[in-house]
């Protein structure tokens, strides 16, 4: 498992970073960039956060042109902090302004030129790669998704459209880190319900009473080689997002009044 395999790239002031285990085009973005204002500054993503359309529209258009990344022919993902993950094709390009018609925490495809995104803000944005057989996947891991085993749910996807296990590559991008995500003890029942009782390392004890410190990225990457991922096929982001909240929107760091960072991926 490679926790340095992360890349940073600027292209006219857009920063965003590339995992090298990722064989397809990708980006993990940043704040920077962008024309958003206020506590949406500045490369916001996010349709639905209060965010005027019109910059959102102009981060997408300066994102697309740092990237390579076609952001007006993308599927979106709709996310309910559920475990669905969607097989998109073309009918699914999302226009900007309009309702996503389906819920789906997760998207894969094997259509080359379809994009696909999934959006965080301390969750876990997890892209997927098996650029031998010509499957991707883009999927958001909160702590309830991850519990509810969306990876899983990825892999199967992925897997009916042809990837194959041993050439799947994962990368979990920046988002709240071992240091901040203080979670109770329900939630460290669940993972461990999750990983089958595999938590070694993953919790620790926080100051307040009958609170722990969660590793949630180190338990994705855990249950991504449960699955059978190589070890050497997963990259991990050590950035946390609240630590950086300059660079990243964190939910817990900002109350909830943010924009959306994003992970983005096509074939």
């Amino acid at each position: 498992m490679n926790g340095t395999a992360f890349l940073e790239r600027e292209t006219d002031g857009v920063v965003y970073q590339t995992a090298s285990v990722i064989a397809a085009r990708h980006a993990f973005t940043t704040r920077y960039g962008g024309v958003s204002k206020g506590v949406y500054s500045s490369l916001n993503l996010g349709e639905h956060r209060g965010d005027a359309p019109e910059a959102v529209a102009e981060n997408y258009r300066r994102l697309s042109a740092a990237t390579g990344i076609d952001t007006a022919r993308m599927a979106f993902t709709r996310q309910v902090h559920g475990n669905e993950v969607r097989i998109a094709a073309a009918e699914d390009v999302h226009t900007l302004g309009t309702e996503i018609p389906y819920t789906a925490d997760g998207l894969v495809t094997a259509e080359p030129g379809l994009a696909l995104i999934c959006f965080a803000a301390d969750c876990i944005p997890v892209l997927l790669c098996d650029a031998v057989h010509g499957v991707i996947g883009a999927v958001h891991c909160g702590w309830r998704s991850s519990v509810a085993d969306i990876l899983c749910a990825a892999w199967e996807q992925m897997c009916s459209l042809g990837a194959r296990t041993e050439n799947i590559c994962a990368a979990l991008g920046p988002a709240i880190g071992f240091c901040h995500f203080e979670v109770g003890g329900e939630v460290v029942d669940a993972v461990e319900d999750y990983l089958y009782g595999d938590i070694d390392g993953l919790v620790r004890p926080a100051d307040a009473p009958e609170k722990y410190y969660l590793d949630l990225r180190a338990a994705n990457a855990r249950r991504l080689r449960q699955l059978g991922v190589p070890a050497e096929n997963i990259a991990v982001s050590a950035e946390c997002t609240v630590c950086s909240n300059e660079k990243y929107w964190s939910h817990r760091y900002t109350h909830g009044v943010r924009g959306n960072q994003a992970a983005l991926i096509v074939l």
